[in-house]
C-alpha cells in the first residue's frame, strides 16, 4: 500500500499500486509526485520500479498554450482621420446643393413649394412675394455657393489641403443660418472641426503645403 502526497500538499491513501496506475493514466499523477510505501521514505513515483510502465505510458502533458498577444491599439493616420467627416461635408453640400437648384427652379418659373394663400395682412403678403420672387432667387443662388463651398472643403479635407478652407466650410456646415442643410450640416461642421483642431492633422495639413 503507498500513500501519496497531493499538490495541496495533504496526504492521501493508503492506496493500492493499481489506484496509483489509475491516477498516472488519469493525468492526476506523474513521475514528480511524492509517494511512500508502507514504512518507506518519501520519493517521486518514478523511482518506484512498479510505476515505470505506467508512467511510460502516460500521456504527454499538454505544452502549455503561447499567452495570447495583447491588442495593439491602432493609432489612426491623419489621412484616416479626415476620410469621415471629409465624406459627410461633402454629401451635406451635395444635398444643400440638390435641394436648392430645385427651389431656384421653382422660383425661376414663377411657384415655390412655401406658397402660402393669403394672410390677410397687406404688408405680410407683399414681403412673402417679394422673397418668392427675385429675393427668393437671390437666396437660392447664394445657398447654392455655400453648397458647393462646404462640398469642395469636405474633397479638400480628404486630401489633407487648404486647411483655411476646411475651416470655413466646417463653420459654414454647422451655423443653422448659414448651412443649407441644418439638421445635417451642425453634426458634420462639429467632427470636421474636432478633427482638424487635432495638432496630427494640423501638421498633415502643413507638409502638403
Amino acid at each position: 500500500m503507498y500513500r501519496i502526497l497531493g499538490a495541496d500538499r495533504k496526504e492521501y491513501g493508503p492506496v493500492s499500486a493499481d489506484d496509483i496506475r489509475v491516477w498516472i493514466r488519469e493525468g492526476r499523477a506523474n513521475g514528480q509526485t511524492l509517494a511512500c510505501s508502507e514504512g518507506g521514505a518519501w520519493q517521486p513515483l518514478s523511482s518506484f520500479p512498479e510505476f515505470a510502465q505506467a508512467l511510460g505510458a502516460a500521456p504527454a502533458s499538454p505544452s502549455p498554450l503561447p499567452a495570447p498577444a495583447s491588442p495593439t491599439a491602432r493609432v489612426s493616420t491623419p489621412a484616416q482621420l479626415v476620410q469621415g467627416p471629409g465624406i459627410f461635408l461633402i454629401i451635406v453640400g451635395a444635398l444643400g446643393f440638390a435641394l436648392h437648384i430645385f427651389s431656384l427652379l421653382a422660383h425661376v418659373v414663377g411657384w415655390t413649394l412655401t406658397r402660402q394663400p393669403s394672410t390677410g395682412n397687406p404688408e405680410l403678403d407683399r414681403v412673402m412675394t417679394f422673397l418668392s420672387g427675385g429675393a427668393g432667387v437671390a437666396i437660392d443662388l447664394l445657398w447654392l455657393g455655400l453648397s458647393a463651398l462646404i462640398g469642395f472643403g469636405g474633397l479638400r479635407m480628404i486630401k489633407l489641403k487648404n486647411y483655411g478652407l476646411c475651416i470655413a466650410a466646417s463653420v459654414i456646415a454647422l451655423v443653422p443660418c448659414l448651412s443649407p442643410c441644418c439638421c445635417l450640416g451642425l453634426p458634420a461642421g462639429i467632427w470636421a472641426l474636432i478633427v482638424l483642431s487635432r495638432p496630427e492633422v494640423k501638421a498633415a495639413f502643413e507638409s502638403r503645403l
